[in-house]
């Protein structure tokens, strides 16, 4: 290499250092911002809110009395329908993802399958709070097929809501498993879903975990989807069963900020704070399970 081709190639080194540099000073700024705002937001919710976090608060039915205003009946639903979610969306979900990556034919019915389960992870939850309430309240129309307004129902639609976003995430965890490991089953004997169940799926489960966590947390905040179905602002009792009139948190919370006093407001932040503890709970203890997982697999 000649002289003027070694001070361009050196002047093009530099040049490269200097955007990598530019790029990385944008990435953490851009980062930095999105933490400021963010514990800004955290900051006012924590300030109007902690002086009402009592126990009175944890253990009281909402009230039209703001001082008497509690947030039992929500907290409650809140944790019955993640936990129906959970129960009816992920063995679906790991199981669409297992049959179409382990079982499926490679050929164009296959592919038509997971273009639209990828769309259907787009889509807005309004819409499926449409389906629900055609298909799990009023039961196509159809005499005595309808759940009503009751947990299950909602549990039905949350879990349409979020299996598209468990499977995608399932099919991709299950992709990512080495062909050797499923090459050596199959040598030493195994059938197919021995390959699976004993070998494939203990080292996909981390990551089939990790979006679930992912399509949980969505779950817990959606609002519009229940109030499309039908799910109530007051409820002064807890349910009873799966087939009870419910309500949930993120409902309450948007019943309280319509009001015009400015007691139900910091209520609403209260209630806020709770929903945060109850999502953070919750992706804890998997992250918890997903850890302990991947522990038993290194050893």
């Amino acid at each position: 290499m000649n002289r003027p081709d070694a001070l361009a190639f050196r002047q093009h080194l530099a040049r490269r250092r200097l955007w990598g540099r530019a790029f990385a000073a944008l990435s953490l700024a851009a980062a930095l911002t999105g933490l400021l705002v963010l514990a800004m937001l955290l900051w006012d919710v924590w300030r109007k809110g902690s002086g009402w976090l009592d126990w009175q608060f944890l253990t009281s039915y909402p009230s039209r009395f703001p001082i008497k205003a509690g947030i039992l009946s929500p907290l409650v639903g809140s944790i019955y329908m993640v936990l129906l979610t959970a129960l009816i969306s992920f063995p679906m979900g790991v199981a669409s993802a297992i049959y179409l990556e382990e079982y499926a034919a490679q050929n164009w019915l296959r592919n038509l399958i997971r273009v639209n389960i990828a769309n259907l992870a787009g889509v807005p939850s309004i819409v499926y709070g449409l389906l629900g309430l055609g298909l799990f309240v009023r039961g196509l129309g159809l005499p005595g097929w309808g759940l009503g307004r009751s947990l299950l129902a909602g549990a039905l639609t949350m879990s349409l809501l979020i299996l598209p976003t468990i499977i995608i995430t399932a099919q991709e965890a299950l992709r990512a498993v080495p062909p050797s490991l499923r090459q050596a089953a199959f040598a030493l004997g195994s059938t197919r879903w021995q390959t699976v169940w004993h070998h494939v799926l203990p080292v996909a489960f981390p990551g089939i975990l990790t979006g679930t966590i992912l399509a949980l947390s969505r779950a817990i905040g959606e609002t519009a989807p229940l109030i499309t179905i039908g799910a109530l602002t007051y409820i002064a009792f807890l349910p009873e069963n799966v087939l009870s009139p419910f309500t949930v948190l993120p409902i309450q919370i948007f019943n309280w900020t319509s009001r015009p006093q400015d007691d139900f407001r910091s209520l609403a932040a209260a209630g806020i704070v709770v929903l945060l503890a109850v999502l953070l709970s919750a992706n804890a203890l998997a992250i918890f399970l997903r850890n302990r997982l991947q522990q038993r697999q290194n050893w």
